[in-house]
């Protein structure tokens, strides 16, 4: 009984929290759209991000995720959520001391050598401390805040709110699917038990890359809510910005693999390129890999799709473009719809369009795609709207937040050499068998 109602007071004590920072964007909104208020939207997104980035949880996460999403939110309110950076202020020495005994038991500190006090990172859903394991070797402890399960479910709910908000007042984009895919994501993200078995399936997919660092999982100090890695040591990308044209190049080409490796290759997404969740070796530009809880497993139908809107797109083939908007989930395909789509599609792809080398964007206007999504925004109200389906979402999420990555760079690589590099003879058959040996062998569920 004590159990549940700690997780009921954690429940209503998240909505207090997250409902104030919501409803007071629910209030603006409404007092602009219903009783002509003149509302300064960019001052107001700056606000919603400063309330949004002083709690932990997943609503952070959330938010992080749709400022890349085109169109899922008004353009100035993807500009400030895109700053958000995860940094909520850390657990007190107390607070872990009870909380690491509650993973590994009272006599937790006698399963490592070391174990720092004050936290190396501190992010959304939890934060990790640097520790030295019984036989020597510098380890990353990640441990959860207490009572995410109740801040998933309240931040879900008042997502969904936020959805409905901006929604009410523009149409363009039905956010239900986007809604349902962010849900189920943010909850499978409390597991940390799948999330180092995804570690442990990429390990073995990126093996042969020499240019990525996966670390490898400590099972014996790792549980559900407790995961515990080999510590990489790198520099932030932002370190990178001023190096030298080869030196940024050469991380660009290596974060190109990290992602896309896995996606062609075993049809898995790493759906969170966000800043933190990687680092730079200085000694060779190669980069390590971090947080895999927000993992996406698509049919090979879906890759086939991607690779076949590509070589619609190359043609001219407007029924091949149909069938891969299709493929992904896209349903009520009109003409215009289908233009529409096509003039993002066009964007998304148009660095692996010309055998040459090139920026990922032609333009510095410091948002990647953020011209064309407006565009797309407006051309979508005109003709009623799109309901982007749940595949699309993460997919979408890694192809931005890469090309963001690509444009602070300043990287200029033949993307279409890399591109081609990993589709080859693409053979839908033979990634359905790579898929299920591979993720069967570390207990990753395909996809349905």
């Amino acid at each position: 009984m004590a159990s549940e109602d700690s997780s009921l007071r954690g429940r209503v004590g998240r909505y207090a929290r997250v409902g104030v920072a919501v409803s007071g964007t629910a209030a603006r909104l409404a007092g602009n759209r219903y009783l002509g208020l003149n509302l300064d939207r960019g001052k107001h997104a700056a606000e919603l991000k400063v309330a949004l980035g002083g709690l932990k949880g997943p609503l952070m996460k959330a938010a992080q995720i749709l400022s890349t999403i085109p169109d899922a939110l008004p353009q100035e309110y993807a500009a400030e959520l895109s700053a958000l950076q995860a940094n909520a202020p850390s657990m007190g020495w107390p607070f872990v001391k009870r909380r690491m005994a509650s993973e590994l038991g009272p006599d937790w500190q006698g399963h490592f050598a070391s174990f720092e006090s004050a936290a190396a990172q501190a992010a959304s859903l939890g934060q990790v401390h640097r520790a030295v394991s019984p036989d020597g070797r510098i380890v990353a402890a990640k441990l959860q805040y207490p009572d995410m399960s109740s801040a998933v479910e309240a931040d879900v709910r008042q997502l969904k709110l936020v959805f409905s908000i901006f929604q009410r007042g523009d149409k363009a984009v039905d956010t239900s699917q986007i809604h349902a895919e962010l849900a189920e994501r943010l909850t499978e993200e409390l597991d940390y038990e799948r999330e180092a078995r995804h570690t442990r399936l990429y390990g073995e997919i990126l093996a042969d890359e020499p240019g990525v660092h996966v670390p490898d999982v400590v099972d014996t100090l790792s549980t559900r809510r407790l995961l515990t890695t080999i510590w990489l040591d790198g520099e932030p990308m932002v370190d990178y910005l001023e190096r030298a044209d080869a030196d940024r190049n050469r991380v660009a080409y290596n974060m190109f693999r990290a992602w896309y490796v896995p996606f062609y290759g075993y049809g898995v997404i790493h759906g969170d390129p966000h800043l933190g969740n990687y680092t730079v070796r200085p000694e060779d530009g190669s980069v390590n890999l971090f947080d895999f809880g927000c993992i996406r497993v698509f049919k090979p139908s879906f890759v086939r799709g991607v690779i076949d809107l590509y070589h619609a797109l190359r043609e001219g083939d407007e029924a091949r473009a149909v069938y891969a908007y299709e493929t992904w989930g896209f349903t009520n395909l009109s003409a215009d719809l289908v233009r529409v789509l096509n003039i993002w599609a066009r964007f998304v792809y148009a660095p692996i369009m010309e055998n040459k080398t090139q920026r990922i964007q032609q333009e510095d206007s410091g948002l990647y795609g953020a011209r064309v999504a407006h565009e797309v925004h407006q051309e979508l109200r005109q003709i009623g709207g799109v309901r982007p389906p749940r595949e699309f979402v993460l997919m979408d999420r890694a192809a931005i937040g890469l090309g963001s990555v690509f444009l602070r760079l300043k990287a200029e690589i033949n993307w279409y050499e890399l591109f081609h590099e990993l589709i080859g003879d693409f053979d839908e058959a033979a990634l359905a068998t790579r898929q299920k040996d591979t993720l069967g062998r570390h207990g990753v569920p395909l996809a349905d």
